[in-house]
């Protein structure tokens, strides 16, 4: 009874050889995508006419067109983030004219003003920033020195226990509390992936910085691509290292005609990127990058090595000629018929060489 059971077991399983099966196979183990480097000149090219969150998430989907988005990096100096656009400063002087009329009761808003941590209303600004900074503000500054007091796990259980709590004030800060210098350009390039470096405020440290940074990860290869956000054409050697290391180059500047966009392999604008034409244009790209790609493995290319191994395989060929025959080669005359090789014979001598033949 028992080895009928286990014949039966036997006899069910069935080996996987369809279609189908493959292909669940290959879809786990697929082919790596391209990795992508994003390195932004905020010096250079700062996001003066788009918000710096936005202009991150831009940059960033353009980015991942072609392929991975493995690092984000910008570098600028003191003064770039404690500079405000003209856009961001009238903005500004509207909504101190509008506090005033509100304070006076000459305006009084269409909706009331909510906090975004405890859902009061309030129906003037400056009341709703006054109880922000009074009750959250503090609040936020107690867990913060709590978090830094704490030690080991402690310290760990704490930032899990007011991780939700801190990332709201965060966002509520963000639409009610003005930040005390800048803009709040390198908090919102954090919110959008990018990974902020200041440097010091000597000149061309930013660019010095960036180029390091540049060469450091093409020599441990660890993109494929590289995507340049700026106009300074001192990146220009760079580039050209880049490519001879069979990298793919990206510039995004305003200049039509720099000297970065004619060394890159693609090049676009600041507003070709906001309005997605970047994007669109990708596939294109990515397959004149695939073309090359097989061109380059179909190119011969002499290896010395794998020659003198392909001639050792094939054996030794004995191609000795007869030294009487190398003689007659020197002197320009063939064997057996006198007269130079390349004189052809004419008609009459080809009839008279042909043997007669006996009447009968």
């Amino acid at each position: 009874m028992f080895s009928r059971f286990l014949h039966g077991i036997r006899s069910s399983k069935t080996p996987i050889t369809s279609l189908e099966s493959i292909k669940c196979f290959s879809s786990l183990n697929p082919k790596p995508s391209i990795r992508v480097a994003v390195f932004w000149d905020l010096d250079n090219k700062p996001p003066a006419s788009h918000p710096p969150y936005d202009a991150a998430v831009k940059l960033r989907t353009a980015a991942s067109s072609f392929g991975f988005v493995k690092l984000m990096v910008a570098y600028a100096n003191r003064h770039a983030f404690s500079y405000v656009p003209v856009q961001v400063r009238e903005e500004r002087k509207d909504r101190k004219l509008l506090n005033q009329l509100e304070k006076t009761g000459l305006l009084k808003p269409a909706e009331p003003y909510f906090c975004g941590v405890c859902d009061r209303r309030f129906y003037t600004n400056e009341k709703l920033i006054a109880h922000f900074r009074q009750i959250h503000e503090t609040e936020n500054q107690k867990r913060v020195r709590q978090i830094e007091s704490a030690k080991g796990h402690q310290r760990v259980r704490l930032v899990a226990k007011y991780s939700m709590k801190m990332e709201k004030y965060k966002r509520a800060a963000r639409n009610v509390l003005t930040p005390r210098e800048g803009y709040g350009l390198a908090d919102e390039l954090k919110r959008g992936g990018f990974w902020v470096k200041m440097v010091s405020d000597k000149p061309e440290a930013a660019d010095r910085a960036l180029k390091e940074h540049m060469v450091d990860v093409m020599d441990k290869r660890e993109v494929e691509c590289l995507v340049l956000v700026s106009d300074d054409s001192g990146f220009a050697e760079v580039l050209w290292e880049a490519k001879e290391r069979c990298l793919r180059t990206v510039v995004i500047g305003d200049l039509n005609e720099g000297k970065l966009k004619r060394v890159a392999d693609v090049a676009y604008s600041w507003k070709e990127v906001v309005m997605g034409k970047a994007k669109k244009e990708v596939e294109k790209v990515v397959g004149k990058w695939r073309d090359r790609d097989v061109l380059k493995k179909l190119e011969w290319s002499y290896d010395p090595v794998l020659e003198k191994e392909r001639g050792s395989c094939c054996g030794d060929w004995d191609y000795g000629f007869d030294s009487d025959d190398d003689n007659e080669v020197e002197n320009g005359t063939e064997m057996g018929d006198g007269g130079d090789w390349w004189e052809m014979d004419d008609e009459d001598s080809v009839g008279s060489s042909r043997p007669l033949l006996r009447g009968r």
